[in-house]
């Protein structure tokens, strides 16, 4: 269902587009990381559970595959799209950042503990089952990005860990704030007993 419904939403779009000829684009992109994001995502709940020496839930054997892009450079690639795209066209928005989810997870932990957080450890990793339907991998070509309209990634994955991470310390507030009430509720569902 979830794989449904980001391509049903591409059909809408272009259907507004041929029949109403409205100048429209349609962006794919890679899995988003960077400030802000939300707990339930991999790379924050790792930074959070890690800060507070809490189990790390990986799904499966944590070898699902994903590409990586930072918010910033995905937030250039729109600009760059509205700019210079031609109406009509699809543009797949990659970070060429391909990483099994485990070893994300270890380069947290180590950003993390090298940050003053020592309970930051591979000890805090627990693999929980999968989830129904979870794709063993997520694969996105950005060439047209690149030849058309001159765009490219500029952070690399390792910087943007350590940017993200120093986010997410400097913004514990937050992070307290967006995990209490129906987070809770959600992470157990999740999680627990998984």
């Amino acid at each position: 269902p979830y794989s449904a419904a980001k391509a049903s939403a591409d059909l809408f779009v272009k259907a507004y587009g041929d029949t109403y000829g409205l100048p429209v684009n349609i962006t794919r992109c890679s899995n988003n990381y960077g400030p802000y994001q939300f707990p339930e995502k991999l790379i924050p709940l790792v930074i959070n559970n890690a800060i507070q020496g809490k189990e790390i839930p990986v799904y499966g054997d944590g070898r699902n595959v994903r590409d990586w892009l930072y918010v910033s450079d995905h937030c250039n690639a729109i600009q760059s799209v509205l700019r210079h795209g031609n109406p009509g066209e699809v543009y797949n928005i990659g970070g060429n950042n391909e990483r099994h989810n485990i070893d994300i997870v270890h380069l947290i932990l180590q950003t993390v503990r090298e940050s003053g957080f020592e309970q930051s450890g591979p000890h805090l990793i627990h693999f929980v089952t999968d989830r129904k339907g979870h794709d063993r991998r997520y694969a996105i070509d950005s060439k047209k990005m690149r030849m058309q309209l001159g765009w490219k990634p500029v952070v690399s994955f390792e910087e943007g860990i350590r940017e993200t991470v120093a986010w997410y310390l400097k913004h514990n507030d937050w992070m307290k704030k967006v995990t209490n009430g129906s987070y809770l509720e959600y992470y157990q569902r999740m999680y627990e007993g998984r």
